[in-house]
């Protein structure tokens, strides 16, 4: 009886909640997805076995098992598919990535082209081939950033190409729980990234049936510019197919501060603006035809044609991941039309969630998978807690349009505010002004205006929706440089800890799907968040993995050893610390002495040298004798005894080092701590002689 009356009290909770309990399945899923991304070291085949064994387990006791249990049988197997599909994807995915510096000729055929944050023209290479590297040792795909101008090559997808390059692995973090590029290139099946000064050389023209698709969308990307001039054209052609290599730096830059970055990734809005466009041009279209309108239900019909133009548009486009995403939602949007169920439900969000995470897993560390998610849910609960009582009752229908903009953009920004802060390091000022003057351009006169430009071509008259199109186009980037060019336009935000977005989603989460008293304990974990957010430190000093940069932080901000080299690092240090000085700013601050080569620096009361360049080794004698840390940009060989050094053979096996404060000394974390597939083998460091003051290292251990 007791255990019966516990079971009843337990399910009772569960009751206020049933109509919301399905999208949790979506939520535990992520979790299981996001513990297996959080493992230090690379999960065991006994791992996936247990997880197989609670997915197997679950279906009878669901069928068959105590009501009272099936809460936690769902809870159990989503978490293991979770994990399940994440080990499955990474596994399937992994290919060869460079382990050493390869300088030499590199053969290959184009399969993407675009730029990189240095304006350079970037090629990604597939079929690639190296000189002495045997093909186990070769990445599937290496992508080579053009340093020189190659006006003898107008490169396309499906060409094959000889170049000499300088290549290597990408990049893991730059400093301890940052972004790793190396993961995310891990499953792009990206093995090597690198430059050339060379000459790109044509080896073969793209054989008729290679990359139909890609080579489609180049065609439409060049025939696009050829008809509207500047960035205007290359923002309309990079909105419609993808291809961004004809955008500048300057615009992208411009985009980003004006919180418009998101128009020009092909994701939601776009996708749903376009397949909104042709919905209502056959539904409508087909309406107008009585023979037509009297036997065919045309609402099917327009989701169905809308559905085939999506799914084009999705290949057309590259299909990335956020192009995935937003197919997969617009996917079940239609599909509920063509079902005779209401579309737009948290529900079906769930469902798109649930396919996308254990489609492709990784998704889930992407700021755009986050941001897109976060705004969808906040614009299904905010318009479905504002319909009854604002939107029907209160407001005239002519001014319907204007507050169901306005509020979109505010609903859309506020969800997804967290997660660019957290991510860019930046909140845009007065996003929510530039989004309410270009967003209606974007969905009235750029995507209607390709879609139709893409219908009329083929009979010669694409040039009027075109010149619309160009039009809407200017529109927006005049907008976005105005916006970014006002002062205050953006707000740098210090980078949050590991925790922060984790607990904040989970609060939301919990805030939006549960019901009754239960419901405000969502707060918790947000006031936490947020509070830990608020109270993080960032590092009294950072290292690059090759110790040529070293960043103090100092009263005006963050010191930089140099004014050049080491960009990456050195901005998105700049970035996390939540500072938006330049490089050369950082480097002109209070905090180094000495020459370029022989940089001095006070760390915890301890003196300490940066050693770069030519000659860097012949000072290393008179720097160790002198009692001070030494950071030096080579590997020491050999050591003078008694040396407290960081060398490159060091951080070779740590990476990048970060120095923060304890309550009994100095910390030194490394960022590599653990063996993942994407991530080269570490291997701990005793880092107990570097400092004289007390040192904890049980981060490292």
């Amino acid at each position: 009886m007791a255990i019966s009356g516990q079971a009843d009290a337990d399910t009772s909770l569960l009751r206020p909640a049933r109509a919301g309990l399905f999208p949790w399945i979506a939520v535990l899923i992520g979790c299981g997805v996001g513990l297996w991304f959080a493992m230090p070291n690379e999960p065991g085949p006994g791992s996936y076995a247990v997880a197989l064994v609670l997915i197997a387990a679950a279906v009878p006791l669901w069928l068959r098992g105590p009501e009272a249990l099936r809460p936690l049988v769902i809870v159990l197997a989503a978490l293991a598919a979770g994990w399940l599909a994440a080990g499955v994807r990474a596994h399937a995915v992994a290919a060869p990535t460079l382990d050493f510096r390869y300088y030499g000729p590199v053969e290959g055929r184009i399969i993407w082209i675009d730029r990189s944050q240095s304006d350079a023209l970037r090629l990604t290479l597939d079929r690639v081939v190296l000189r002495e590297v045997p093909p186990a040792r070769t990445p599937e795909k290496v992508r080579v950033s053009l340093q020189a101008d190659q006006p003898w090559l107008e490169p396309s997808p499906g060409q094959v190409v000889i170049l000499t390059a300088s290549l290597a692995a990408p990049e893991g973090p730059v400093e301890p729980g940052t972004f790793d590029f190396r993961r995310m290139a891990f499953f792009n099946g990206l093995g090597a990234v690198g430059y050339t000064r060379t000459p790109v050389l044509l080896l073969e023209e793209p054989s008729g049936a290679a990359l139909p698709i890609d080579r489609l969308r180049r065609h439409i990307t060049q025939a696009m510019l050829a008809r509207m001039d500047g960035q205007a054209g290359a923002f309309a052609a990079g909105a419609m197919t993808g291809d961004r290599s004809a955008i500048t730096e300057e615009t992208v830059q411009a985009l980003r501060d004006s919180s418009l970055a998101h128009i020009l990734a092909i994701s939601g809005m776009n996708m749903a603006f376009l397949t909104a466009f042709v919905f209502a041009l056959f539904r409508y279209g087909l309406a107008l035809v009585p023979w037509v309108a009297l036997r065919l239900n045309t609402k099917k019909v327009a989701a169905l044609v809308s559905l085939g133009v999506a799914a084009f548009y999705l290949l057309l486009s590259g299909a990335n991941v956020a192009t995935e995403r937003a197919f997969i939602m617009i996917a079940v949007f239609l599909g509920a039309i063509l079902l005779d169920r209401r579309a737009l439900t948290l529900r079906s969000v769930a469902v798109a969630g649930i396919v996308l995470l254990l489609y492709k897993p990784e998704s889930l560390m992407d700021p755009g998978f986050q941001m897109s998610f976060a705004a969808t849910i906040a614009l299904i609960v905010g318009f479905a807690a504002l319909e009854g009582s604002i939107y029907r009752q209160r407001l005239p229908r002519w001014v319907m349009p204007v507050f169901t903009l306005f509020l979109s953009s505010l609903i859309g920004g506020l969800a997804t505010a967290p997660y660019a802060a957290a991510h860019f390091n930046r909140f845009t000022d007065y996003g929510l002004l530039a989004n309410l003057l270009t967003v209606p351009v974007m969905g009235a006169l750029i995507m209607p205006g390709g879609a139709m430009a893409a219908l009329l071509a083929p009979f010669g008259l694409a040039a009027l929706p075109l010149w619309v199109m160009e039009q809407g186009a200017r529109w927006t980037l005049f907008v976005a440089h105005w916006i970014a060019g006002l002062d205050g336009s953006v707000t740098a935000i210090p980078a949050p800890g590991p925790l922060v977005l984790p607990l904040l989603t989970l609060g939301a989460i919990w805030l939006i799907l549960w019901r009754g008293w239960i419901q405000a304990a969502g707060l918790v974990p947000v006031l936490v968040a947020l509070g830990l957010w608020i109270l993080a430190e960032r590092p009294l000093l950072l290292i690059s993995g090759d110790g040529k940069l070293v960043g103090l932080a100092g009263p005006e901000g963050r010191v930089l050893s140099a004014a050049t080299g080491g960009g990456f690092s050195a901005e998105s240090w700049l970035e996390n610390d939540g500072d938006l000085a330049s490089q050369k700013l950082a480097a002109a601050r209070d905090g180094f002495t000495g020459p370029k080569g022989e940089r001095w620096f006070d760390v915890g009361g301890s003196k300490a040298v940066a050693l770069s360049g030519k000659g860097a080794a012949s000072l290393l004698g008179p720097a160790c004798a002198s009692g001070a840390l030494v950071i030096l940009a080579e590997v020491a060989d050999p050591v003078p005894e008694g040396c407290r050094l960081i060398d490159q053979k060091l951080l070779a096996r740590t990476g990048p080092l970060a120095f923060r404060d304890h309550h009994d000394g100095i910390r030194i974390e490394q960022t590599r701590v653990g063996r993942r597939i994407w991530s080269p083998r570490s291997q701990k460091a005793d880092l107990a002689g570097v400092l004289t003051i007390p040192t904890d290292l049980a981060a490292d251990q």
